[in-house]
């Protein structure tokens, strides 16, 4: 394109938002800081951000041109490296699916040359069965019942806890919630409008016990009315200057799920939100639940993460074991 051809589109931009410097330093942003800042999830950030962390202190990177450098030979001495940790086969392969993804978009961005993980050998996750454990029916029914129903925060964490025990929520999508979201009219019912991962919608069924829970929350809450407030509220700083202020995914760990399962007995490693999500998802599966729907119902874009979930075959009633009769 010529001088003459750029010239009315110069025009356009004349009252630049971007200053120069602003621009120029926009143009030299390192192609890792813009890989890192496309992920979305925080989640993900969060892991992938401490995978990548581990790597450059392994390595000894102090600068982003250093990424060039980076060999097969170093992946492999970091893959043995964390293998002598006892770490996970699935926590590995996430680590090195993480340095993976980043080289990924460098070699896109013409930045490296090739990817220097790929072709390295990832660990075998020996069990399909989900390292998060579910809670037993009567557990779920136990913590169901734990928070007080007379304080408007045990209204608040009974409604949060049969969220995530009848819809399997993940935390994050439970503090995105507003009150609009929640109990939309449809044909077939109420429904929640849920935001995933990657900003993807899904309309859930409400069950009949977290609809009447949520509506004794917000009527003791009183922003049932302000339907862009966040649905579920922090107690201690919801006032008058500062009415609509959400609980964070933190809180929801600490605040609501941590603090109900210790006094009730239910205690154990990855024992959080997530295990909630575990449980929705097995009690719906053992129940005859298409794995299919399951699937569309958690949010899942591949099913063979929903299978994690499918605890139907290690049920020691359905094992051959007891089906030998002599």
């Amino acid at each position: 394109m010529g001088d003459n051809a750029m010239a009315p589109l110069v025009g356009v931009v004349a009252n630049r938002i971007l200053s120069a410097p602003e621009f120029q330093h926009l143009a030299e942003v390192p192609p890792e800081t813009q890989w890192f800042a496309n992920i979305d999830n925080p989640q993900t950030r969060r892991a992938y951000q401490n995978d990548l962390a581990n790597f450059i202190r392994f390595a000894g990177i102090r600068t982003p041109p250093e990424f060039r450098q980076v060999t097969r030979s170093h992946v492999l001495a970091w893959r043995t490296a964390l293998e002598k940790e006892n770490l996970s086969g699935a926590t590995i392969r996430r680590k090195l699916a993480a340095l993976a993804s980043l080289f990924e978009y460098l070699c896109n961005q013409n930045a490296v040359t090739h990817n220097p993980v790929k072709g390295v050998k990832r660990p075998r996750v020996e069990s399909q069965v989900g390292v998060t454990p579910a809670l037993t029916n009567s557990q779920a029914r136990s913590l169901l019942d734990a928070p007080p129903s007379d304080t408007l925060k045990g209204k608040r964490d009974r409604a949060i806890l049969s969220v995530l025990l009848h819809h399997g929520l993940r935390r994050e999508e439970v503090t995105n919630l507003k009150v609009k979201d929640f109990a939309q009219a449809d044909r077939s019912g109420p429904r929640m409008r849920v935001w995933g991962k990657g900003g993807k919608v899904r309309y859930l069924p409400v069950h009949p016990d977290t609809l009447k829970l949520v509506a004794t929350y917000l009527e003791a809450a009183g922003h049932k009315e302000q339907t862009c407030y966040w649905l579920f509220q922090s107690v201690s700083h919801h006032h008058a200057t500062n009415p609509n202020c959400g609980m964070t995914p933190g809180a929801v760990y600490s605040e609501v799920v941590k603090k109900y399962m210790l006094p009730i007995g239910i205690t154990g490693e990855n024992l959080g939100p997530h295990a909630l999500r575990a449980t929705a998802a097995t009690c719906a599966l053992e129940n005859q639940a298409d794995i299919a729907k399951v699937q569309e119902w958690l949010g899942h874009s591949n099913i063979n993460t929903t299978r994690v979930y499918d605890r139907r075959v290690t049920r020691a009633p359905d094992s051959p074991t007891f089906k030998v009769a002599y």
